[in-house]
């Protein structure tokens, strides 16, 4: 089997610094042509050691897969109770939000157990519940086809409902973010349903953790240039901090 070169190892280390590589600046850096620099990319991948996506390369799989909610739970727990936890800076007494599926939506139902009053629009049956244990709190649940994998509500009747209304803000959750390609989900159903969100509120806030980050995911929301503000936690880096800020989206961490 081929055996790690010197080359490799630079390649390797630039992809530690910045998560992602493009081709033609390790042609620039390396002193080296395309042709051999996509050799390396490819036998690194064949190894396990980076993924290959369009002009480059990453460290982690560039493409969101949809995951159970009872799955999604067990995963990044206290960095998603940590966003969660800086989101409610965001929200004011009397503000009508929408607040869409996902599990840092339930943490953030949670926290909101003592806030009001509130008017809250969800598609997530599990948020709605949760928001019932607070009298100050007014709930309208949208309806429609039920996703039993995320307990969350789709389709063209939730869609309907929602476009009665208006509203301060969203918070969101999303599947990937790209600089380029936008934000996006797993789900195309629900992709459709997070875009006539943010045409009936004023902001859109991304509660996302930062393995999210350089990720797609198949139904795709928006460009970054539709989103306010993107909550997430240390893990994004400082390069991934700058090119969201330059396409306007505030972070916060």
């Amino acid at each position: 089997m081929e055996k790690l070169i010197p080359r490799h190892d630079e390649i390797l280390k630039e992809l530690d610094e910045k998560g992602n590589v493009l081709v033609q600046d390790l042609c620039e850096k390396l002193n080296v042509s395309s042709v051999t620099i996509r050799k390396d990319l490819n036998f690194l991948e064949s190894i396990g050691l980076l993924f290959r996506n369009h002009g480059g390369a990453s460290k982690q799989i560039r493409y969101a897969y949809e995951k159970n909610v009872v799955e999604k739970e067990s995963i990044n727990v206290e960095a998603k109770q940590a966003i969660a936890k800086a989101a409610l800076s965001l929200i004011q007494e009397n503000d009508c939000i929408i607040l869409a599926s996902g599990t840092t939506m339930h943490y953030l139902a949670r926290m909101l157990v003592n806030f009001g009053p509130l008017t809250v629009l969800t598609s997530s049956l599990r948020v709605a519940i949760e928001l019932c244990n607070n009298p100050n709190i007014n709930i309208i649940q949208l309806g429609g086809e039920v996703r039993k994998s995320s307990t969350s509500i789709v389709g063209s009747i939730s869609e309907g409902i929602l476009r009665q209304f208006s509203c301060n803000k969203l918070f969101l959750g999303v599947d990937g973010i790209d600089v380029e390609f936008g934000i996006s989900t797993s789900n195309a159903a629900e992709a459709h349903l997070n875009q006539v969100m943010m045409e009936c509120a004023d902001q859109t806030i991304i509660l996302a953790d930062s393995s999210k980050l350089n990720k797609k995911g198949f139904g795709k929301i928006s460009l970054l240039d539709q989103v306010d503000y993107l909550i997430t936690d240390d893990g994004i880096s400082t390069e991934e901090h700058s090119k969201l800020e330059e396409v306007g989206v505030n972070v916060i961490k």
